[in-house]
């Protein structure tokens, strides 16, 4: 198995235990939706991260 299918394997792991973990917080869902969509962005940031440090290393 490729590291690349490794690394977004486990990234899709996290988000999804994110997103049940904040879904299930008593929270309003207004802030439930912010903390969404900023979880979001910040995985996206990391994946873009780790592609990059992966072409670098190819």
């Amino acid at each position: 198995m490729s590291t690349g299918k490794v690394v977004l394997g486990l990234m899709a792991g996290i988000a999804a235990g994110t997103a049940l973990g904040i879904l299930f917080a008593p929270d309003k869902g207004s802030i439930t939706r912010k903390k969404i969509a900023r979880k979001g962005e910040d995985l996206t940031d990391n994946l873009k991260q780790e592609f990059k440090e992966m072409e670098q290393k190819s």
